[in-house]
């Protein structure tokens, strides 16, 4: 009885897209519980936390390719980045410096930049998970935004010798490497997540258009302008 209980139980929609709800918080939380560990123990620089998370984050759409679309609970997807939209409003205007969120998700430790870039990347990838819901121009939005955005300020910043500047200063390194990583991180997530749309060519000049945008994009704003623009794009370049 138990045995045909629970069999039925993983069969249900419902049941299978409750459980992916409650395994998103459990991996943002803890990724977050983690930077915060090693902000604190091992010195490790805000900024970099503050990437790391941004990159985790984009990740989520992984679950994605798991959501059981036959029942209206897979918009249960974006559960967590609506409570984070809650948390990082909260946190921006009364959180302590020695929040968590604080630590990991701000470049100086004001708790005002949480108002800013942390905040339009939660708000973005709560539209891709439900207007543009396993949709091409959403995936490509997510992937561009959390690892090509993600990626360029670490290597930029470490490394980048060749300077230039649009509206804010950049590196030819750091552009290069948002776009090897969206690069590649959306070839791997729109295989995963819907393969039918899997298309190098249209992958290889979306990134292109993120990696141009991002190169133009003043800080902070880049994470509205990025998935705007791809998503757009996308529309755009339907072949």
């Amino acid at each position: 009885m138990d045995f045909r209980f629970w069999i039925i139980k993983l069969m249900n929609p419902f049941f299978i897209n409750i459980i992916l709800t409650a395994l998103t918080f459990i991996y943002v939380f803890g990724l977050v519980a983690v930077m915060n560990f090693c902000v604190t123990r091992f010195s490790l620089p805000q900024d970099i936390s503050r990437k790391i998370t941004h990159i985790g984050a984009g990740s989520l759409i992984g679950f994605l390719a798991f959501y059981n679309d036959s029942h209206w609970s897979k918009y249960l997807n974006v559960t967590i980045f609506i409570v984070w939209i809650i948390l990082l409003i909260q946190k921006g205007l009364f959180a302590s410096d020695e929040d968590e969120a604080v630590k990991t998700m701000t470049r100086t430790g004001d708790k005002s930049e949480l108002l800013k870039g942390p905040l339009y990347f939660v708000i973005v990838a709560t539209i891709c998970g439900t207007l543009f819901y396993k949709t091409f121009p959403g995936v490509m939005a997510m992937t561009t935004l959390g690892w090509g955005d993600g990626i360029a300020p670490i290597i930029g910043s470490r490394f980048g010798k060749l300077k230039y500047e649009v509206l804010s200063t950049k590196s030819v390194e750091g552009s290069l490497s948002m776009f090897i990583a969206a690069f590649a991180a959306s070839l791997f997530f729109v295989w995963l997540i819907i393969p039918t749309e899997f298309n190098i060519m249209r992958i290889f000049l979306l990134t292109a258009i993120a990696t141009i945008v991002e190169a133009c994009s003043p800080k902070e704003i880049d994470n509205l302008l990025i998935p705007i623009v791809v998503i757009l794009a996308a529309f755009t370049l339907n072949f």
